[in-house]
């Protein structure tokens, strides 16, 4: 099963935005993640309805932080990217008049939901800041600077 990589895409572009001066277009977003600026636009657009980013229009314009890195946790971000889930793995609703699976499904059911929460807990705690300060200096924003590290 593919993994969803919506939420790593956009902390590496915001801990990019948050060590950048002046806005970045969808188009420069775009080359660094290898993706159409359409599809940034509308992923930036849930940021910006959460308030963790701004845009201006026109000439000069682009996407611009609200807030610092410091201010923003893991938890903020996987939200405002829809939520998507978290495991591969679930419960299966072949025959659902068997009693092995119902009770199957209800220990992954409460135990996935357990640690949905530990994990849910684990991002609050953590803030792009902190993940910024894993790396020494800020790297290039060259649209395809990342690409080659």
């Amino acid at each position: 099963m593919r993994k969803n990589s919506g939420l790593s895409r956009m902390l590496h572009v915001l801990i990019h935005m948050g060590r950048h001066d002046g806005t970045m277009t969808s188009e420069m977003i775009g080359r660094m993640l290898d993706a159409n600026p359409v599809v940034i636009r509308r992923t930036m657009a849930g940021l910006r309805d959460q308030g963790y980013v701004s845009s201006v229009k026109g000439h000069g314009g682009g996407w611009k932080l609200t807030r610092p890195l410091a201010e923003l946790t893991l938890l903020d971000i996987y939200r405002a990217v829809g939520e998507p889930s978290m495991f591969a793995v679930g419960p299966a609703y072949d025959m659902p008049g068997c009693k092995i699976e119902q009770a199957v499904n209800a220990t992954l059911d409460e135990v996935l939901t357990e640690a949905e929460q530990l994990l849910r807990n684990r991002f609050a705690a953590v803030t792009l800041a902190d993940v910024a300060e894993t790396f020494p200096s800020p790297p290039e924003l060259d649209g395809n600077a990342c690409a080659s590290s």
